[in-house]
């Protein structure tokens, strides 16, 4: 059972329809950490700038450019396709203590600035000990740009929508520091065959990466096995461009009955993780395109070693009598481990079973600046989880940057 995210974010215990917060508590600015390991952080957000789309739609839509404006609550909203649109406070708490964290909208200036401007993420990338970082989109454009290429009704504002974005993100992100970001595009979701040209475009021009939805249908979109989405998954195989499963992506939160409490969809949230990777291995797209990358953030990897011994005890008793992977040569747990990436965050009891998992399929994030965020104790939790489990260090460095350099070749 779901929740939308707009459910969870209303809810009194995170903040939810409390208005702006009174008062903004900042922590100490934090020393820079000592840096045990070069790390590659998969998964962090980048919230966008006022200045993000400004000038770059053309004049046709020149009065359609999303844009920041000012409310009557003396806040600060984006205005895109006749909405007002704030800023939602979990998406930038790095820098202020947990009591302070919820949904409640926030200012540019309520914010760490590193969450917004590139030179200071930059800065606390050093803080923290993070080499290189892959960024995903955040309220405005939602996880996978969802509320800029379907909430237009002009198919055409829809595609300057989502390519001004990703000019922005390639040109004014990652051509900051080329060194330090990996490009990471969002789809063209009303056309899968002009997602597919725009994926073969933008693989030219240096992206590596496309976040794409755990469960569109979930965005009232087909499903991913209807077919409907191999024009894109043939051009992301066809380019090595790495298909980036964000969960949360589908607009819900795993929860249980109705009237669970919030700790319960706060716990559970990485789930969707574990649920993705089984209904993405069994729409079997990663057989019909056996070179496809899929990267999972945030879903954690300490369900992985369980899932592979299931889907082994399926493929061993349930062979005969179930059609879908009877024409497949090889068993689904292969499958997985060849064509699934697993982002770890905060998983001690992960690293025991790495072996398993298959180590050089893990990788580790930051997920800055959300409140799940490691920031500024990366190292230390790496530390922790590393060390303290024995993890040698050559095995170390495929888990905290190797792989990811490989997987989004980022040297």
């Amino acid at each position: 059972m779901g929740m939308s995210l707009d459910d969870l974010a209303s809810m009194d215990a995170f903040g939810g329809g409390k208005g702006r917060r009174e008062t903004i508590t900042w922590l100490p600015e934090p020393e820079p950490r000592v840096r045990r390991y070069k790390v590659f952080s998969v998964d962090d957000h980048v919230v966008e700038p006022p200045d993000a789309f400004a000038g770059r739609f053309p004049r046709k839509f020149a009065d359609d450019e999303p844009q920041v404006v000012p409310t009557d609550d003396g806040g600060e909203a984006w205005l895109w396709n006749g909405e007002l649109l704030p800023n939602v406070g979990f998406n930038a708490v790095v820098g202020r203590p947990s009591s302070e964290y919820g949904f409640e909208p926030a200012r540019f200036d309520e914010m760490r600035r590193g969450a917004w401007d590139v030179d200071a993420r930059v800065h606390d990338m050093d803080v923290d000990g993070v080499s290189a970082s892959l960024c995903f989109p955040s309220f405005l454009p939602g996880f996978v740009g969802q509320r800029l290429t379907l909430w237009p009704k002009d198919d055409e504002l829809a595609l300057t929508a989502m390519r001004a974005y990703n000019d922005w993100h390639l040109e004014a992100w990652c051509g900051a520091h080329p060194d330090r970001f990996v490009p990471n595009q969002i789809a063209y979701l009303r056309d899968p065959q002009i997602a597919a040209d725009e994926v073969r475009r933008n693989a030219a021009r240096g992206f590596k990466a496309v976040t794409f939805s755990e469960a569109p249908d979930k965005l009232g979109l087909p499903t991913i096995h209807s077919g409907h989405w191999d024009p894109l998954f043939a051009a992301c195989a066809e380019t090595q461009t790495v298909v980036c499963l964000h969960v949360g992506s589908s607009g819900t939160s795993p929860t249980t009955s109705p009237d669970a409490p919030p700790e319960i969809p706060a716990v559970l949230f990485g789930a969707y993780g574990m649920y993705s990777a089984v209904d993405w291995l069994y729409s079997k797209i990663p057989v019909r395109f056996p070179d496809i990358k899929i990267c999972l953030s945030e879903g954690g990897i300490g369900w992985v070693a369980g899932i592979l011994d299931r889907l082994d005890h399926c493929y061993r008793y349930q062979l005969g009598y179930l059609p879908t992977w009877r024409d497949v040569d090889d068993a689904p747990s292969d499958v997985m481990r060849r064509n699934f990436w697993f982002c770890s965050l905060d998983d001690d009891a992960g690293m025991l079973l790495r072996h398993r998992i298959g180590i050089e399929h893990i990788l580790v994030e930051s997920d800055y600046p959300h409140a799940d965020s490691s920031w500024p104790d990366t190292q230390a939790m790496l530390v922790r989880q590393l060390e303290g489990q024995g993890v040698p260090d050559h095995e170390a460095d495929l888990i905290t940057w190797k792989n990811a350099s490989t997987l989004f070749r980022h040297s």
